[in-house]
């Protein structure tokens, strides 16, 4: 058995001081105040803060590796940051065999000794809306919807895609949605790439539609009348208490500017909020406009489109304290406890009596100090 004591156990709504957290293998089996540590292996977290691992549900990469040239080290990467539970997510610029390809390539190692903490796929293809996301030039997938071209990409990556990103707008997106529930009846749908009025996305709830993705970005605005402002993916967002809103923190609030961070935190409470990396590899110039000074952790295509970030979801933290007025509870809530909860899984993203020992001391300023992955430091 573990213990890890001198250290400040991060709850969803509190901090326990000077707390110990009691590991037997792989499950957190006690935590609290002035627990029986003898005959243990001692961790000592030397008053830094103890929190449940993250769970990063959409990044691409991690640290300058596309998870799909080698996901092994970019899940190494990823768990060096805190990162104890990912989705690697695949892009609608590939093609049917390349996302299928990628697919494998992923699956061969999650879960593995390489690639321990890798679950499974964020699906931010096929079917988005073309005017929106990096690279859009390249979009196979702009054409009408159409079975013959999807079906084969969803019977081959079956139940290993967790999520599925889509645009509600398109026509025929429900019998894509229809066909990739029967082979995944626990496939969560996000509304992503999008100008959906509030009534498509509602449509789509009863089949599972619950993340907004990259909220705030690549969301279409639909005036209706001059001088009128209309609705917009997210407003709806923020109407429905059943959708996450997916957030990306970087330092100078480019992806979504301070004041709104604040906003969706007044908005949707602290349940319904999901810090994301988004990131990615990309090396177009840092555009000579004067608009983007400084903004050292997002990357831009050669067209000058924000192409994702270079976060991981520690640094995320750190700039929803800083940009968001978020409390240290609070980030572990949006990185840790509701992604896990919008995948459904209840073992990990919180410490509690017989969750998974997926755990992740950092300072205050979430600089990780260590990691636990089921158990074991990493």
């Amino acid at each position: 058995m573990k213990a890890i004591i001198n250290t400040n156990i991060v709850m969803q709504d509190h901090i326990i001081p000077n707390g110990i957290i009691i590991i037997d293998g792989d499950r957190i089996v006690d935590f609290g105040r002035k627990l029986n540590t003898e005959g243990m292996e001692i961790i000592d977290a030397g008053g830094n803060f103890t929190g449940p691992g993250f769970v990063e549900l959409h990044t691409h990469a991690a640290c300058g590796t596309f998870i799909t040239d080698d996901p092994a080290a970019a899940a190494k990467n990823l768990l060096s940051h805190g990162v104890t539970t990912s989705l690697a997510a695949l892009y609608f610029s590939a093609d049917c065999d390349t996302l299928v390809a990628q697919a494998n390539k992923i699956k061969a190692v999650a879960g593995t000794d390489e690639a321990p903490n890798l679950l499974g796929l964020y699906m931010e293809a096929p079917y988005m809306n073309p005017k929106f996301g990096c690279n859009k030039e390249n979009n196979p997938w702009r054409y009408p919807i159409n079975k013959a071209d999807y079906q084969p990409l969803i019977d081959a990556i079956g139940d290993f895609a967790k999520v599925w990103c889509l645009a509600p707008e398109r026509e025929g997106i429900e019998e894509f949605v229809k066909d990739v529930k029967k082979i995944n009846p626990d496939a969560v749908f996000t509304v992503a790439h999008s100008e959906a009025t509030p009534q498509e996305i509602e449509a789509l709830i009863p089949y599972g539609l619950k993340i907004a993705t990259h909220h705030t970005n690549a969301t279409g605005y639909l005036p209706k009348y001059p001088e009128c402002r209309g609705l917009s993916v997210d407003d709806a967002a923020w109407y429905n208490d059943s959708i996450y809103t997916e957030l990306i923190c970087d330092k100078m609030g480019i992806h979504v500017d301070p004041y709104m961070l604040r906003l969706v935190r007044k908005i949707k409470g602290s349940e319904k909020i999901v810090l994301i990396a988004d990131s990615f590899v990309d090396d177009g110039p840092i555009p000579s406009d004067g608009c983007y000074d400084g903004a050292d952790d997002i990357n831009f295509d050669h067209s000058g489109e924000i192409s994702g970030t270079k976060l991981t979801l520690d640094a995320a933290c750190r700039n929803m304290m800083f940009n968001g007025g978020a409390s240290i509870p609070e980030c572990f809530r949006y990185a840790s406890t509701n992604p896990a909860n919008a995948l459904s899984m209840q073992e990990i993203g919180r410490i509690k009596k017989g969750a998974l020992a997926n755990l992740v001391i950092v300072d205050g300023l979430f600089n990780v100090q260590k990691v636990i992955l089921r158990g074991e430091i990493q």
